[in-house]
């Protein structure tokens, strides 16, 4: 195929290194420095002040990653249709891509719930007390979570490099072939 995706993959791309990047940054660097902080409760706080300044710009990163996977799937929905492998990897991918979805979003609830709980702001605090998880229960819930979507967007990485692979002329040639083959064989 001769069609050109270069927008398309340049979202899908640069939104997940974002989010795997910033996710795993976070994990890594941000917790990390809060775990070693003397008071748990300054080091949470500030962990908490940090993940809420990267969630806007992880929220679009995600929607630059989704845009363009969209984008990508409707021009190549013959390929996913025809060729050997590719709805089975693009099945993968959205399974994948909504369980790191679904782990952002609880890590924020959790994280929101650490942020009141750590808050300077009195009502703040005293809001974060009608949360349904304890400020342990959330503290271990949210390391679970944000370690899951570096997992997550990880393994939606290695997905997308296979489905590089299956673009190739020879993977779609042989793909269409077989499938077209096999028609003729049932009919």
């Amino acid at each position: 195929m001769s069609e050109r995706n270069t927008l398309a993959r340049s979202l899908h791309d640069l939104g997940m290194g974002a989010w795997f990047g910033g996710s795993l940054m976070g994990a890594v660097g941000l917790n990390g420095v809060a775990r070693e902080w003397e008071d748990a409760a300054t080091g949470d706080r500030i962990a908490s002040i940090g993940w809420a300044k990267w969630t806007p710009v992880n929220g679009l990163a995600i929607a630059a990653h989704l845009a363009g996977a969209v984008s990508l799937l409707a021009s190549n929905m013959y390929r996913v249709e025809h060729q050997r492998g590719v709805g089975a990897s693009s099945a993968i991918k959205t399974v994948l891509t909504g369980a790191a979805l679904a782990a952002t979003a609880y890590s924020r609830v959790m994280g929101k719930k650490l942020e009141m709980a750590t808050s300077s702001d009195p009502e703040k605090a005293a809001g974060a007390q009608h949360h349904p998880a304890s400020v342990e229960d959330a503290e271990r819930q949210l390391r679970w979570a944000q370690w899951s979507i570096p997992v997550l967007t990880g393994a939606l990485t290695v997905v997308s490099a296979l489905q590089g692979e299956q673009q190739k002329p020879v993977e779609q040639k042989a793909g269409m072939l077989r499938k077209a083959a096999a028609r003729l064989d049932m009919g």
